[in-house]
């Protein structure tokens, strides 16, 4: 990879978005911004052929990468020559996946979105509603967030003990007991960033700097981390879509093309081969956002696909993790 254009398409307040941006941060990786609406449509993204409705999208030359999950590990094997923030044995290896099994895939974020205040500004327009019930597969109401909100307070709190009383208990300030903030920090600190940020989000007689001192201590030791970061690399530029569009279709490609792996048990099942035209979408949240393209290759980790049309045409790369491929007919649109 030299010098291609890095663009993060986000928008400030995405808890998801905020990991690449701490990421990018922390290891001193410049790039460009192109801010995107909270709610869909995102034409920016259209314009690439891209209809995955999940933020952040990241791009880095001509490839484009979905999901945090996908995007930070593609990010630690770049810029060799600055210190990645990744473990750097087996046993720090293994605690960073699973603080981030623990924080991305057993069902926090549902938790954490049905204690997002009603009266939020973007909470009082009824198409936030209808924008994150499609976001999450079913209808979304005030009254019904009020009334998940016991219960998910209660589930909360079970996951601030466990920072609190086993994560955290030994006194380290960081996850791995680095120097400074790793991987396994951004994995781990997140939601909890995200949550204590939000006025309103937890009521103060449970949840404060009194009742949880370690994990209180522990967000502000890496919001302080972060900003030195920030202001040591300075902001990044913004671009608009249109700008965005240009630096990814002028560029090359970031990898090399990666090639179907036939033993792969969904490749082999739908008897996949590149150029085969696929429909990929995650099967979480967001899978209204389903992208259809030219399957490129596939393997244990990734699929890609191209999209766009004729010469303006992006390398699309989604995670296995929580992402379904399925073939598809020629023309369809999904």
């Amino acid at each position: 990879m030299a010098n291609l254009p890095i663009v993060l398409y986000h928008y400030t307040a995405s808890p998801y978005a905020r990991r690449v941006v701490w990421y990018l941060a922390l290891r001193g990786i410049p790039y460009k911004q192109c801010i995107q609406p909270p709610m869909m449509p995102r034409p920016d993204l259209s314009q690439l052929g891209i209809a995955h409705r999940r933020i952040p999208v990241l791009s880095i030359g001509r490839d484009v990468y979905l999901d945090t999950r996908l995007q930070i590990p593609k990010l630690e094997d770049l810029f060799p020559d600055i210190p990645r923030l990744g473990g750097s044995n087996p046993d720090q290896v293994a605690l960073q996946g699973l603080l981030s099994s623990f924080t991305n895939d057993a069902g926090l974020f549902g938790t954490m979105f049905q204690l997002l205040p009603t009266n939020l500004p973007m909470l009082q327009d009824p198409a936030y509603y209808r924008d994150r019930g499609d976001f999450i597969g079913h209808g979304l109401t005030p009254e019904g967030m009020h009334a998940a909100r016991p219960e998910s307070l209660v589930a909360f709190a079970r996951v601030m003990d466990f920072l609190e009383t086993a994560l955290l208990v030994d006194g380290r300030e960081w996850v791995l007991k680095t120097p400074t903030p790793s991987l396994a920090d951004i994995e781990a600190v997140w939601p909890f960033h995200w949550m204590t940020g939000i006025p309103g989000a937890l009521p103060r007689d449970r949840f404060s700097p009194a009742t949880y001192p370690l994990v209180y201590a522990w967000i502000r030791r890496f919001q302080d981390a972060v900003t030195a970061a920030k202001k040591k690399m300075g902001k990044p530029t913004t671009v608009s879509g249109d700008d965005a569009a240009g630096l990814i279709l002028s560029s090359t490609f970031n990898e090399a093309e990666l090639g179907v792996d036939d033993a792969d048990p969904v490749a082999a099942a739908q008897g996949l081969r590149k150029g085969d035209q696929v429909a990929v979408w995650p099967t979480d949240t967001g899978s209204s956002g389903k992208d259809v393209g030219s399957l490129v290759g596939i393997d244990s980790r990734e699929v890609v696909f191209e999209a766009g049309k004729g010469r303006d045409k992006v390398r699309v790369h989604a995670p296995r993790q929580g992402f379904r491929i399925e073939k598809s007919e020629p023309g369809a649109k999904l």
